[in-house]
């Protein structure tokens, strides 16, 4: 185990710090179905227990990490991070999300009435569309200008409060899509317009945590309490 990943478990770290801290922990955490976006500030074993998960199991995989690049490595200076998140994740969205509104209300129609049928997803889909589109608007048109100026007493605690909450209905819609299409689970003899569905869902999971982690728990903290990051 590295020196660092001990002195994260040693201290009972919350499952956020050890996914901004610990390259590669992510992808433990989204192995074992641990939200380290917006309930990042659960501990590690609040977390594990909560998902009936083995903490020791946990730990084991964290400290395997050993030397692995985190391939969802992020720039460290604020800009450059800011800028990042701005085309990996506010751009893919917007593009990634009207399509998958289509390929929903095509399953929905096509297959009514069938086992397995996500109905209500494509109207599901849709609010989560307009949601974020309002939720990147506000970080875009004010919170990141506002972080890349890193104005001398600047305060920032109010608005970052307010995108911290909105994660947490970006949050709340995840899980409803998880349990809307069975942990984006395939029927038996799914069609391709249904597997392309399921493969985008995958996919727009993984990006809106991923998103979420690195606004909660590496850029949003570099502002606490008036704080400015210095970079």
């Amino acid at each position: 185990m590295t020196m660092q990943a001990n002195e994260l478990l040693a201290r009972h770290a919350t499952v956020g710090e050890i996914a901004a801290a610990l390259p590669g922990a992510t992808a433990v955490f989204r192995r074992f179905g641990m939200d380290f976006c917006c309930k990042g500030s659960v501990a590690l074993q609040d977390s594990a227990r909560q998902r009936g998960i083995d903490l020791a199991e946990v730990e084991r995989a964290l400290s395997a990490l050993d030397g692995v690049a985190d391939c969802d490595a992020a720039p460290g200076a604020t800009p450059a991070l800011i800028d990042h998140i701005l085309a990996r994740y506010h751009e893919i969205h917007r593009r990634e999300l009207p399509e998958l509104i289509r390929l929903a209300r095509r399953v929905e129609e096509v297959h009514a009435g069938k086992a397995g049928v996500p109905a209500g997803l494509a109207d599901l889909l849709q609010t989560m569309a307009e949601e974020l589109e309002q939720h990147m608007c506000k970080e875009e048109l004010i919170l990141f200008p506002a972080m890349k100026r890193q104005m001398a007493g600047l305060v920032l605690d109010a608005p970052i409060a307010c995108m911290r909450r909105e994660h947490d209905g970006h949050g709340e819609h995840l899980r409803a899509l998880d349990a809307l299409t069975d942990g984006i689970t395939l029927p038996s003899g799914a069609c391709r317009t249904w597997q392309a569905l399921y493969a985008g869902l995958a996919k727009l999971s993984e990006d809106l945590m991923q998103h979420i982690h690195l606004e909660n728990n590496v850029l949003f903290p570099r502002f606490s309490a008036m704080v400015s990051s210095g970079d």
